[in-house]
């Protein structure tokens, strides 16, 4: 007896094995893995206990993004805050300190060039000063600033241009003190280096308004509203609300212990978010309306006092041929106080308006009755020099004594020193109040995103628990 080669003997008693049909073109292809997968989750859709397993999976699926994001949008609004404190707003104040320097330097040897001979030993511990602090801030933005942009450029060229500056001015001090004319066309080509387009103070200016628009951009990214984490707030506890009906409309029970802890948990986590981030976004706002705001401004006075005060000086360096460092002394005054020079406008009038309390208002007003002494003292200053009688005008200025011998005890320098001490204590006052307002706001962000993690993952695992009891019945 002989098998085929396919199959063996079948046992004794049992009937062989019926042979497998082909594979026709209408035989019922077999079902694979995914298919099978997805024909079971359809079936168990129509039972209770899959529907509740996929309430509960979808429940936990929103809850935890609700959490992840609003854990990832609040970092990033905290993280923004902590940049406007910490790297935007000191680049900002350093880069006007740097104009402020290298202006009051520009200024201050413009003065002591007028005494001729030695200058004062506190005409020049004053240029060195500034001289030095300019340098330090140079030094300490390029290590702060980031990337290699606009701003690096600047400093480049701040760096580039000072050692320059530096030795043109000693140039021409030497020669003053050994009276030789050709100290003047060195103090102008030095002031030229300073005061011309692509100069330092050009690149200063430059660099203070870099820092200070991402300053402001670093403020909008810290104000910005949360709306998807908002929009998946208000889902998450809507769907829960929505599984807490249909809880009990299936079983005419009140409550479902697990589906409540998760509710309580998503609105505390909503009203924190809403609340924490309203307070944050009030307090930088404070912040930069009655801060950083008003430093703008006050340091743009402060740009406009020193570019005043180095033009009034120049004018009587050029001897008669200073009409446009006159022009530029006005131009200045107008951008600091106004035009009237008995009113208050310009500069001073938008601080006065930004300053909230007595302590932000008072060295402004002390500023502006110092600037209306010092315009003044100026016109008496132009009508001596005009009359010719520079003798006179240089006193009035600098101080020293008149033509007709006598100590000058009242000058614009006097007025000059004033406001900016004045403006001085007011940058400070609103410095203060700035970071006092900013470490608030920060503060308010700092536990949200790992709060709101937290109570996301026992809300996920409160609906889980929920649903899980709910189930259990069916077992």
């Amino acid at each position: 007896m002989t098998y085929t080669p396919t199959r063996g003997p079948h046992p004794a008693g049992s009937p062989p094995a019926a042979p497998e049909p082909p594979a026709g073109p209408g035989a019922a292809p077999r079902r694979r893995g995914w298919t099978d997968g997805a024909h079971r989750t359809r079936f168990s859709a129509t039972t209770e206990p899959g529907r509740l397993r996929l309430i509960g999976a979808s429940l936990a699926v929103l809850v935890v993004a609700f959490g992840a994001v609003t854990a990832w949008q609040i970092t990033e609004r905290s993280a923004a805050a902590d940049h406007v404190v910490h790297h935007s707003a000191p680049l900002s104040a350093d880069a006007a300190e740097i104009y402020r320097s290298l202006a009051d330097a520009d200024a201050t040897v413009a003065g002591g060039f007028l005494l001729g001979g030695e200058e004062p030993q506190a005409v020049s511990d004053r240029y060195q000063k500034d001289i030095a602090t300019a340098a330090r801030l140079i030094t300490q933005a390029a290590a702060s600033s980031e990337g290699t942009g606009a701003a690096a450029q600047r400093l480049a060229t701040l760096n580039e241009q000072l050692p320059y500056y530096v030795q043109q001015v000693a140039t021409a001090q030497a020669d003053n003190r050994q009276g030789l004319p050709l100290g003047g066309a060195y103090l102008s080509y030095a002031d030229q280096r300073m005061q011309m387009k692509g100069g330092l103070l050009a690149a200063a200016d430059d660099l203070y308004r870099i820092e200070t628009d991402r300053l402001n951009r670093d403020y909008a990214d810290a104000e910005a509203l949360p709306w998807a984490a908002w929009v998946l707030g208000a889902l998450v506890l809507a769907t829960l609300v929505w599984a807490q009906r249909r809880h009990f409309r299936r079983t005419n029970r009140v409550f479902n212990q697990g589906l409540l802890a998760a509710s309580a948990a998503s609105a505390v986590v909503l009203v924190w978010l809403v609340a924490g981030h309203s307070v944050a976004r009030a307090r930088l706002s404070d912040s930069y309306s009655h801060g950083a705001e008003s430093m703008q401004i006050l340091n743009s006075a402060r740009i406009s006092m020193l570019q005043a005060r180095g033009n009034e000086n120049l004018t009587l360096v050029a001897r008669g041929s200073g009409d446009a460092y006159e022009d530029g002394f006005n131009d200045d005054m107008r951008k600091l106080a106004g035009a009237n020079p008995s009113g208050v406008g310009g500069q001073l009038a938008q601080a006065l308006a930004l300053a909230d309390d007595s302590a932000g208002r008072g060295p402004l007003d002390a500023a502006v009755t110092s600037v209306r002494i010092w315009r003044g003292r100026h016109t008496a200053a132009r009508a001596s020099d005009d009359g010719g009688d520079y003798t006179t005008a240089v006193a009035q200025v600098i101080g020293g004594k008149d033509s007709a011998g006598k100590t000058v005890t009242q000058t614009t320098g006097q007025c000059f020193d004033k406001v900016d001490a004045d403006l001085d204590r007011a940058v400070a006052q609103e410095q203060r109040e700035f970071r006092e307002a900013a470490d608030s706001g920060r503060g308010a962000l700092s536990l949200l995103p790992a709060g709101a993690a937290l109570l996301a993952v026992l809300a996920a695992a409160g609906a889980a628990l929920g649903i899980g009891r709910r189930l259990s019945e069916y077992r």
